[in-house]
């Protein structure tokens, strides 16, 4: 059942979605060559439990962190360890969320570590433009999977492939709700658009192909023919005037 949000539920989500945008600002800030996936994660557990929230991965089903960081040929997942330290030329996507009043926000940032390839920075910026491509289909009336198809269409216009295996998905008082939202698909199917749905669109972008496996950790994703991986995500409300972005500052 999809879980439809009052008005001040959203007005609560607005809190915990600003705060997580809040949040990956500061990991942004922080993201250099020579700084371990461990300093990043706690650097965004400190700033959002000195909110008064709580990290919505940590210990969900068992994940150990705060964030997942995940460099590279990494798709989602990675889990933040002090032996893992960027780079120069390395890209980061880092996921975060937060629970504020009983109600979460989601996002999810590709970072370029120092300066990357050029290849590297078009697949950062076509996976988040795939995003706003989406969330132009995200209005009243229409279906969910309009949302699927533009995501899809305008990564692989680009030559990527879009992740199969892992979806959006609804959110709200539970971090994963329904609806599922896959990033690809054919338009006009799925549960009809309306007020009060919330949503974290979340496009996963490879350069090369779409498969994944897991690593032995039974976390860590990555590409199964090692190309890069980004991935962008926000936590979206459905209004009468169209998508409003929570996590985006």
């Amino acid at each position: 059942m999809i879980i439809i949000k009052t008005d001040r539920e959203i007005e609560l989500m607005r809190r915990a979605g600003r705060l997580v945008g809040e949040a990956l600002l500061e990991i942004k800030n922080a993201v250099k060559p020579g700084i371990t996936t461990k300093e990043l994660d706690r650097i965004a557990e400190k700033y959002i439990i000195k909110r008064n929230a709580k990290p919505s991965f940590k210990g969900y089903y068992g994940f150990p962190a705060s964030i997942c960081t995940s460099v590279n040929e990494e798709v989602v997942h990675g889990i933040p360890s002090e032996n893992k330290v960027l780079r120069e030329g390395d890209i980061i996507s880092v996921d975060c969320g937060a629970v504020l009043d009983g109600y979460h926000g989601d996002a999810a940032r590709t970072f370029a570590v120092g300066k990357v390839s050029p290849e590297a920075e078009k697949l950062i910026e076509v996976t988040k433009e795939s995003f706003f491509k989406g969330i132009e289909k995200a209005v009243l009336g229409n279906r969910l999977t309009d949302i699927s198809a533009a995501v899809q269409e305008y990564v692989e216009g680009f030559g990527f492939s879009v992740v199969r295996d892992y979806v959006g998905h609804g959110i709200g008082s539970n971090m994963h709700e329904k609806p599922e939202i896959p990033n690809y698909g054919r338009p006009g199917r799925g549960p009809k658009l309306v007020k009060g749905m919330a949503l974290a669109i979340e496009p996963m972008v490879n350069m090369g192909r779409y498969n994944v496996k897991t690593q032995s950790n039974n976390w860590t994703v990555v590409t199964t023919d090692g190309s890069l991986s980004a991935h962008y995500e926000n936590t979206i409300a459905i209004l009468e005037n169209g998508p409003e972005i929570l996590t985006l500052i």
